[in-house]
């Protein structure tokens, strides 16, 4: 799968299921550990227990069985890794903590229509 066609799936998935605050930025230029970030956060445990399991569902029914997962719901981070792009589900706390979209300020955000 074409790496915006991958973003686009996980970002509409996020979306559909009422992720928070979903943001994409483009690392291509910047690192060698991923080409992109997709962030998001989870209203709760619950829920983001939910997206970080929902969306490996999802990638596996589109045929796509290759990828890795690291946390757990109750860590507040939980980290998707799949064909240079890394998913990151957080709660707000761990969310505001670390950061990202801070420590990799000078990555563009990307922007897709869902």
């Amino acid at each position: 799968m074409k790496k915006d066609v991958l973003i686009k799936s996980v970002v509409q998935f996020l979306d559909d299921r009422k992720a928070i605050n979903i943001k994409i930025l483009d690392l291509s230029k910047l690192s060698t550990i991923s080409d992109s970030f997709v962030i998001a956060t989870g209203a709760n445990r619950p829920h983001l227990k939910s997206l970080f399991e929902g969306l490996q569902l999802d990638l596996k029914s589109k045929g796509l069985f290759d990828f890795d997962r690291t946390g757990i719901p109750d860590s507040g981070w939980l980290i998707i890794d799949i064909q240079g792009v890394m998913i990151h589900l957080f709660n707000e706390e761990q969310r505001n903590y670390y950061d990202l979209e801070l420590l990799w300020k000078d990555a563009p955000q990307l922007t897709f229509e869902v």
